[in-house]
Formats: structure tokens, sequence, C-alpha cells
């Protein structure tokens, strides 16, 4: 066996062996859910399932700018994705948010002159073509405090919910649940349903044990 044909031989063993490894990451990091998250740009309004029954629905802002996964766009992406992080655990209603770690910083709905990332930030990436440029563009379902703008096409390309509301969802939808993002609306029974209203009071007071999740790329803000 000449040299190159064994320096053929072992390039071709390493390919195959850092193939397997990737798809062995991959799939260790996917997460067995019955969750399903459908948001509708019609309705601006956000669906949970579980197990194909509706759960509970809410109020949503999705971008100002209309639809698409275009870079530099600030669209919304138009079809399926995934919870790819969750980012928030522990933190305060109100909690900014920069890079997605939090400032310290707490705000109180509506406050004047603000519009940063506020309490839960779920990052999506895309599960289809329409949709693959959503991680890297940083498209997330998060709060904000600009709650008055719920019901309307608002944001900057993400989906955008109450505080109270982030944090009902957050806790119910672990990472790797299916979103779906159409411009139509929503199925009748979700249509019909009553957004979900908390009934308790806003408590913007620091907690003692943050636990934020771990996240890397480039800060949107």
């Amino acid at each position: 066996m000449t040299t190159s044909t064994r320096t053929r031989l072992f390039l071709s063993r390493l390919a195959r062996t850092v193939s397997a490894a990737a798809l062995a990451v991959t799939f260790s990091n996917c997460t067995s859910t019955t969750k399903e998250v459908r948001i509708s740009v019609r309705d601006q309004k956000l669906a949970l399932y579980d197990q194909g029954q509706l759960v509970r629905t809410y109020g949503v802002s999705t971008s100002k700018f209309g639809c698409g996964d275009g870079r530099s766009t600030n669209c919304t992406p138009i079809g399926k994705l995934q919870v790819a992080k969750k980012i928030g655990d522990g933190m305060p209603p109100g909690m900014v948010f920069k890079s997605r770690r939090p400032t310290g910083e707490v705000i109180r709905p509506d406050a004047p002159g603000r519009d940063p990332i506020v309490t839960r930030i779920m990052w999506l990436a895309g599960s289809d073509g329409k949709t693959c440029n959503a991680y890297s563009r940083f498209i997330y379902i998060h709060g904000t405090p600009e709650e008055r703008n719920i019901g309307h096409q608002a944001s900057y390309g993400c989906i955008r919910m109450r505080s109270m509301d982030i944090i009902d969802l957050y806790s119910r939808v672990p990472v790797g649940t299916a979103v779906r993002i159409d411009r139509g609306g929503l199925p009748p029974e979700a249509k019909s349903m009553p957004e979900y209203v908390y009934s308790g009071p806003f408590r913007p007071a620091p907690t003692s044990r943050p636990g934020v999740s771990s996240a890397t790329g480039v800060a949107r803000r």
C-alpha cells in the first residue's frame, strides 16, 4: 500500500469519525417533547398545544416590518422552528437583558422611553428552508415592556409577549419544542379561546437564585 493510499484511507476514516461525532452531539441535544407552539401573524396570538390538545393562548406582537427570513430585514420568519435555548431561569419579571445576560435593571410594563428585551428569552432555530436564518438573526420569543403594543405588529422580528405571559409559557415549554409561525389564522379552537390573563401582582423584586442559562453569540442589542 502506497503512502498516498494510506493517507486517503486515514482521511476517509477521520471524516467518518467526525461526522458520527457531530451527529451524536446533534441528537444528544434534541429533546423529546409532546408540546407544540403555534403563532399566527394575522391573529397576533400564540397557542400552546400538548399532545395535540390546546392548553393556552397568549397575545403576542410580531414584526412591524412584515414576514420573512432575510438577513437584516427585521422580519418575523414564517415556517417551522424549534426552541433551541431558554435563558432567564429565576429572573424577576421586568429584568433587562443585553447580549442575553441580565443587566440587573428591572423595569415595569410600559416604562416610558424603554424597549429592551426583558424577563425571559426563548431562542428559536429554523427547522426548514424558509427559517434557516432564524438562529443567526437572534429571533426570540421574549418579554417586552411595551405591553401596550401586544396584539399589534410592533417588533423588530422577534415574537414579543407580556412579562407574566412569557414566564408562564417558559415554565411549560422545554428546549426542543416545535414552533410554527403562520401568516394566517390559528385553528378555530385557538381563535375562540380567551387569552391567558395573569391575576396576581407584578413582582419585580430580585431573586436569591438567578440561575441564568449560558448562551453565546453576537449581541442583538
